[in-house]
């Protein structure tokens, strides 16, 4: 055993135990395990389980992720031997490798380790480092070796069958001998004893068909024929011994039934003496109840016997009346054979009609029980309906008390604003009121104020005038002369201000189109010129480079001014 693996570990080589499933409510308990070039550390056991694939059919392969880079086979090796017999490990570049175990079981142990961090000796370096995932791997082998296995069960279930129908299979019979003068002799001998019959006329049957007979064996087979008639005479006799026990266990039947139908009347005498007014009242309620049904099945029973009593009856007086039909001294030993057979089947029609009444009569308790179950069934079923409906009926009752609940409460809303809107009302007349006084107040004041502001207004208007005066002559001669002309300035002089070294006016002309297209470069051209203190022209450029350029010079006019 490894070092450092506790005593309880199902990892632990050699015990063979499957970890038993974990609870869902508790969580994974697992342990340090230490091998002698790494350690294998426990994941969290908060965290869920790590997802797995669905298990392939005979799965002995799993696949092994997160392996360190610096991990061999060896460590490998190491670690999943403590998992059962490993057949061979194919080991990828890219830090996984597949692992195939001899049996399927140990699949289940290495699935224990899945969610472990390694770690190769005591290095902290990511390359002897990771965390193993361990899946289950689906390899052709492990299917191939499972179909064998399936179709090889296939093959003892199909041999235990064959082996069961056999042993309930009826034996053969045995085959039957070729025929010979022994063997005449001795089906001779065994058709005279009653124990060995069936055998010999068998056999006897088989030579016949089978064209045994000739002229040199035909006396032979005569006297087998007759010993074969001699059995009837034996079998007769047999039959009337058995209808000779017949009639004694009848006579002593019908004796039964009939001191069974005596105490049957006896018990049903004391039933209706039981019933009559001077034992009846003494009984309570309860005990009147169980005498009357005690006494109604009494009844039942006792007429069902007493018919099957009548109806032997009348088979014996049917019987003895046959019998007085027949004359003795008119029969004949010519006559016997005829006679026995209008006797069988007189028996014979006498025990299909028997036989046709029990069947009458099982087919009438039969209905009864159907009856009795449909009314059975029908009470049941209207009970149901019953409930059903009742439980509609509280429904339909719980939903009017809400509707009523619900009718209550609005009618309570709807007074509360009708108290509301006669309040608002109250208010809006107490209002128009106080406004009709304050209105007729303000009328006596206007009246007191006007005779005192004549004559003042005659001063102001005067002041006004004088103040009109001059504001009209600088409208008069200022150079912008509508408010489109004021628009173009202040759209201009943002322009040129956003270009310091100026622009041509065909450069602002095509600006200002952009915004209307029925702006002329003349009419720019005609208003910049007359706003000189804001806007100057330029010559810019040397020889055939020459451009007029307008620049704006506003910030320079104020300072002049």
């Amino acid at each position: 055993m490894m070092t450092g693996i506790p005593p309880i570990n199902p990892m632990m080589p050699g015990l063979g135990i499957v970890p038993p499933p974990i609870p869902p409510d508790m969580p994974a308990v697992k342990e340090i395990i230490h091998c002698k070039s790494c350690t294998l550390f426990p994941p969290n056991p908060h965290l869920p389980p790590p997802a797995t694939r669905e298990r392939p059919p005979g799965c002995k392969t799993v696949f092994v992720g997160g392996l360190p880079e610096n991990g061999t086979e060896q460590i490998i090796m190491e670690v999943f031997e403590q998992c059962g017999e490993v057949i061979a490990i194919r080991k990828s570049k890219k830090n996984f490798c597949h692992i195939r175990f001899a049996e399927e079981f140990m699949v289940d142990k290495a699935l224990y380790l899945s969610g472990y961090r390694i770690r190769l000796g005591s290095s902290t370096d990511k390359k002897d480092t990771g965390r193993l995932h361990v899946d289950f791997a689906q390899a052709r082998d492990d299917l191939y070796e499972w179909e064998c296995k399936q179709r090889m069960l296939a093959r003892e279930e199909r041999h235990r069958r064959r082996l069961e129908e056999e042993r309930f299979r009826p034996p053969s019979p045995p085959p039957v001998v070729h025929y010979s003068d022994h063997e005449c002799s001795v089906v001779a001998e065994k058709l005279k004893d009653d124990t060995k019959f069936l055998e010999a006329i068998q056999t006897l049957l088989t030579w016949i068909e089978r064209g045994e007979v000739n002229r040199r064996t035909a006396n032979n087979f005569y006297s087998m024929i007759q010993s074969a008639n001699s059995h009837i005479r034996r079998l007769v006799n047999e039959k009337a011994a058995h209808e000779k026990e017949m009639e004694e266990a009848k006579e002593k039947f019908k004796l039964a039934l009939s001191g069974i139908l005596v105490q049957f009347e006896q018990i049903v005498a004391v039933y209706h003496s039981a019933s009559k007014q001077k034992a009846w009242d003494h009984f309570t309620k309860a005990q009147r109840k169980n005498i009357s049904v005690w006494c109604k099945q009494a009844e039942e029973i006792r007429n069902i016997h007493n018919d099957e009593l009548m109806g032997i009856r009348r088979e014996e007086e049917m019987e003895m009346s046959d019998e007085e039909i027949e004359d003795p001294s008119e029969m004949k030993e010519t006559e016997e054979s005829a006679l026995v057979s209008q006797v069988e089947a007189l028996k014979e029609e006498n025990d299909s009609l028997r036989w046709q009444l029990d069947a009458y009569r099982n087919e009438v308790e039969l209905l009864k029980q159907e009856q009795g179950k449909a009314s059975r069934d029908e009470d049941t079923t209207k009970e149901q309906q019953m409930k059903l409906l009742q439980q509609a009926l509280q429904g339909m009752q719980k939903h009017l008390l809400k509707v009523q609940d619900e009718y209550k409460k609005r009618e309570a809303e709807l007074e509360k604003v009708r108290e509301d809107k006669l309040k608002i009302e109250t208010l809006l007349e107490n209002l128009k009121e106080q406004q009709s006084i304050v209105d007729e107040e303000d009328k006596e004041r206007d009246t007191t104020d006007c005779q005192g502001n004549e004559s003042s207004t005659s001063r102001v208007c005067a002041c006004s005038q004088e103040k009109e005066c001059p504001v009209e002559k600088t409208l008069s001669n200022s150079p912008v002369k509508s408010e489109r002309e004021v628009l173009l300035v202040g759209i201009i002089s943002t322009f040129l201000h956003v270009h310091p070294f100026g622009a041509s006016i065909e450069y602002i002309c095509s600006y200002l189109q952009r915004l209307d297209s029925k702006i002329c470069t003349a009419e720019v051209e005609v208003l910049m010129t007359r706003l000189q203190n804001t806007f100057r022209q330029e010559l810019s450029g040397v020889g055939a480079s020459l451009e007029k350029r307008w620049k704006f010079c506003g910030f320079d006019g104020l300072k002049m001014t």
